[in-house]
């Protein structure tokens, strides 16, 4: 990989956007590099989490401009799909995934966060999406912005291109916390332990099942959910857990290389 670095920590994966120079734009190579590892680290079940992060000075710059005006309309559109396959990727895999942003995340860089299952700023973070000021309207990034903040919002930050803090974005819903720069890896370690203390198994059917029912009418929602709890009821895991529960013990999960979803 030139373009990412990775390293795991027990039930952790963290990877690293490493394209300094050019601020961490996705770049075809970048996005096809991190959507193949991402199908690795899903198909592998070795972790519960994946961290998301970026350099010391940005998270990501978002698709190159330099990139774009160089491709013919079919290579952009080539650029894009694969885009939107990553973000397929990241809302496919078992794993939660967790961006993880210490400075500025531009454009589809604001996307990448907003796409992501979570996210933890530090103070010193700041969102845009400044495509129109350049006359690229950020229709791509606006489809997971206008899905995590309320629409006034979101229209404002792609109709001016102006930055939105950190303290904004956990205000609107983009990110869960914000915490001082210093405490960034501390505190992002400790949100995704919270999650990698449960099973894979079930992480993975509670993934699927909130996607799956967040865009449905109430009780057409309902009704699926209903359908999945009474199929997690009977998983192993869930059965291990309710008896853990009552004997007052931390529950063993299966194996998440085995799983029976």
């Amino acid at each position: 990989m030139e373009f990412l670095s990775f390293r795991q920590t027990e039930d952790i994966a963290y990877v690293t956007l490493e394209n300094p120079m050019e601020f961490n734009t996705l770049t075809m190579q970048l996005l096809q590099e991190l959507d193949t590892l991402l199908k690795k680290i899903g198909a592998e079940r070795e972790v519960k989490v994946v961290v998301i992060e970026g350099s010391e000075k940005v998270f990501c710059a978002g698709h190159s401009l330099r990139e774009i005006e160089s491709k013919t309309e079919n290579e952009v559109l080539q650029l894009f799909q694969t885009c939107q396959l990553l973000m397929r990727t990241m809302r496919e895999i078992p794993q939660l995934v967790i961006s993880k942003v210490r400075k500025a995340a531009v454009a589809a860089g604001a996307q990448l966060v907003a796409a992501s299952d979570m996210a933890i700023a530090s103070d010193e973070a700041k969102f845009a999406t400044p495509g129109i000021n350049s006359g690229l309207f950020c229709s791509t990034p606006a489809v997971f912005l206008s899905r995590n903040i309320g629409r006034k919002k979101a229209v404002e930050l792609l109709f001016t291109g102006n930055f939105m803090s950190a303290e904004e974005g956990l205000q609107h819903g983009l990110v869960n916390k914000v915490v001082p720069a210093e405490l960034l890896d501390e505190e992002t370690e400790k949100l995704a332990k919270q999650v990698t203390k449960q099973s894979l198994n079930i992480i993975e059917l509670g993934k699927r099942q909130f996607y799956q029912q967040i865009n449905m009418e109430d009780f057409q929602a309902l009704n699926y959910a209903t359908e999945v709890i009474a199929l997690n009821s009977k998983h192993p895991d869930a059965q291990e857990g309710i008896r853990a529960f009552f004997e007052k013990r931390p529950p063993v999960w299966q194996d998440t290389k085995n799983t029976v979803l």
